[in-house]
């Protein structure tokens, strides 16, 4: 198998999504919380009407794999957050959803994520929770993440930010998004993607470990940390499961 290379010279920063979408401003005046009507068509829209062509598109194009799902029911009857490696365009819209189902799933995206003419409605009803601009659009933004956790949705997180198609280490994350399972109290889950070779194609293989709690003992700031790097560093072990590397990734001299 021929690989593909990529040079890369940020791993925080550098995206490869092959994309680029002019993004909405989210301030103030963004609707966090729509009215039930909407609600409810999303929920029929995340948990039903898509979730035939989640299936099939995962199983068809990856021969997508969970391993680990039963830790999941461990918090079953609460809230929790996901955190995952990005490195699907697609794919890592919804993956987390088939893991969970049938509870829902909710994503913090960037703006770009719903700033498409004519899509980016639909990526909302599918769960799509935009990073706000504005001060002001923050506290609306908080407020949506705690009203879906605390009905017992998942909320997940990539915290890579940047897609790196394939990829199959873990790249180097901050600790900010951890703020909102310490501020909350809820308890979070990893999923980590990893590509292996099955009948001499790639299957990508999921693994699901939790849950992991924030240390109430700890400051905030301090409390992230820690639950940053229990995470990272579970997810930076089970992505040695990789044992094939379409696109190859090299840093710049």
């Amino acid at each position: 198998m021929e690989k593909e290379v990529i040079y890369y010279s940020d791993e925080l920063n550098d995206e490869f999504s092959g994309t680029y979408t002019v993004p909405r401003v989210i301030d103030e005046k963004y609707n966090y919380s729509k009215n039930p009507v909407w609600d409810f068509c999303s929920f029929i829209v995340q948990n039903f009407i898509s979730m035939p062509i989640k299936i099939i598109y995962a199983k068809a194009k990856f021969n997508l794999k969970f391993v680990g799902k039963d830790k999941l029911k461990k918090c079953k009857k609460q809230g929790y957050f996901i955190y995952a490696n990005h490195t699907q365009n697609f794919l890592d819209t919804f993956l987390p959803s088939l893991a969970v189902y049938p509870k829902r799933n909710f994503l913090i995206v960037n703006p770009e994520n719903i700033s498409v003419k004519g899509t980016g409605w639909f990526v909302e009803m599918l769960g799509a929770i935009p990073i706000p601009n504005t001060k002001n659009a923050t506290k609306n933004f908080l407020k949506q993440i705690e009203k879906r956790v605390n009905k017992k949705s998942s909320i997940t997180i990539y915290p890579e930010a940047h897609i790196w198609p394939y990829y199959t280490k873990i790249r180097d994350f901050k600790a900010v998004s951890f703020k909102y399972p310490v501020k909350l109290n809820k308890p979070c889950f990893a999923i980590t993607n990893t590509y292996q070779v099955k009948n001499k194609k790639i299957q990508m293989v999921s693994y699901i470990d939790g849950p992991f709690y924030p240390d109430n003992t700890l400051k905030e700031k301090e409390a992230c940390q820690k639950l940053r790097d229990e995470i990272f560093e579970c997810m930076t072990y089970k992505s040695k499961n990789s044992n094939v590397e379409k696109i190859k990734y090299i840093k710049k001299s």
